[in-house]
């Protein structure tokens, strides 16, 4: 067991989550995202609220300014061949104001994060504006 998995926890409901959210996406025709938090005293990795963001422009209003965040997101795009591909990645959301504690916090959790959400890749961003060109970096590397 690595020292991240002992380190940082998931309760059996959040990893349950983690599981139906990448099953019941696979197919989604909108975007769909949740946004997880590491509470600071517990070191539990949680889903930030029970909200399931269908638009990049209001997870975006959701973003904190100073404290970084884990964005799972489910974004359908069509390919230039035409074909409709719905990529599952993670945003590793690590705003350029945050403190260095939160910092070493997240970055200690980002592969046990990606790992147990089963995600494909890591996309790093450092402002909610970084999402406005997000569909054409899914589209350019699905």
């Amino acid at each position: 067991m690595s020292s991240e998995a002992r380190l940082y926890t998931f309760s059996p409901e959040t990893k349950d989550k983690l599981r139906k959210f990448r099953l019941g996406t696979s197919r989604a025709k909108d975007p769909q995202a949740v946004i997880y938090s590491i509470d600071k005293k517990t070191l539990e990795i949680l889903q930030s609220d029970d909200e399931t963001y269908t638009s990049l422009p209001t997870l975006a209003d959701e973003l904190p300014d100073h404290s970084p965040r884990f964005i799972l997101l489910s974004h359908p795009v069509t390919l230039a061949s035409g074909r409709l591909s719905v990529p599952y990645v993670m945003l590793y959301y690590l705003p350029v104001t945050c403190n260095s504690e939160l910092r070493m916090l997240y970055a200690g959790a980002k592969e046990l994060m990606r790992n147990t959400a089963e995600v494909g890749r890591i996309i790093e961003i450092e402002s909610a504006e970084d999402l406005e060109g997000l569909e054409e970096k899914l589209k350019g590397e699905s």
